[in-house]
């Protein structure tokens, strides 16, 4: 039974692995499907959390409970399980055929742009938790925007010799835009400067757990770009990491990020003004 569906698996990834040329960063290829994606993704985004859309009590931004929230919950649950069910595709199709039946834990779904996924899945838990929720809605609204918006902005690492690693690895990013946008909007994120600083905790948290998984693994996994074992890949950090030491690079880098993340809440913050 298991090497059948072993077999099937396997045949439906052969093929699915349709060959191209990567596509180089700053292409026609890359900077149309970003364009149009982003553009999906702002429309969605704001179609869905209009005023009367889906409910009869008021907008669904305006609601921090009741049938506006739930609808909210739904939508990101879904977008929850498309990155999940998109992941796993990734996974296997890396596992098979790239990588002919080994793991590359380079690839283990734990990046920063891999969060929004996993809290998506989560936020249900934590609906009657108002404290908790705030803070992983906020979370996810900034830094799901600014994972997105940075990873299409140099896209070196989402170019891939296959037509689906390459569509996923850029409409992974589109959603995430759609996800932070859409989390504003509806209402779930902090609308404050200072409910931005709850999520840096959680992010700290997350770049422990990033730092565990790179040191068991013994430098084979990158998570959050942060391996003590080798400088950080990432461009312009990668000098400074040369430059200054691995420690400091890091420092570094994170420090850009909560700073990133911070420029993200705020525009988020100013989006809502324009809404009528």
């Amino acid at each position: 039974m298991l090497s059948k569906l072993h077999g099937a698996i396997s045949g439906f990834l052969a093929l699915t692995a349709w060959p191209m040329d990567p596509p180089e960063p700053y292409s026609l290829f890359h900077l149309s499907f970003s364009a149009a994606g982003i553009l999906a993704a702002v429309f969605f985004a704001y179609v869905l959390t209009r005023p009367g859309v889906g409910q009869k009590n008021g907008p669904v931004r305006s609601l921090p409970c009741g049938r506006g929230q739930s609808r909210a919950f739904g939508v990101l649950f879904f977008c929850g399980l498309l990155l999940a069910g998109a992941e796993i595709y990734k996974q296997l199709f890396l596992y098979e055929i790239v990588y002919s039946g080994s793991y590359n834990w380079f690839y283990f779904p734990f990046q920063l742009c891999s969060i929004p996924m996993y809290l998506c899945l989560l936020l249900p838990l934590f609906r009657k938790k108002k404290k908790s929720l705030s803070v992983l809605c906020t979370f996810l609204a900034d830094f799901s925007l600014l994972g997105g918006v940075m990873a299409l902005l140099e896209p070196s690492g989402l170019m891939y010799p296959y037509w689906t690693l390459t569509l996923h690895g850029l409409s992974w990013h589109v959603m995430l835009i759609f996800i932070g946008l859409y989390t504003a909007f509806s209402g779930l994120s902090g609308r404050r400067a200072a409910d931005y600083l709850p999520a840096l905790p959680l992010l700290a948290l997350l770049c422990l757990a990033a730092t565990a998984i790179n040191t068991a693994t013994h430098g084979q996994a990158n998570m959050f770009y942060i391996s003590p074992y080798y400088p950080i890949t990432q461009v312009v950090f990668h000098q400074i990491s040369l430059r200054l030491g691995i420690p400091a690079g890091i420092a570094v880098y994170v420090g850009s990020l909560c700073a990133g993340g911070f420029l993200s809440h705020m525009l988020l913050c100013l989006s809502r003004k324009w809404r009528p």
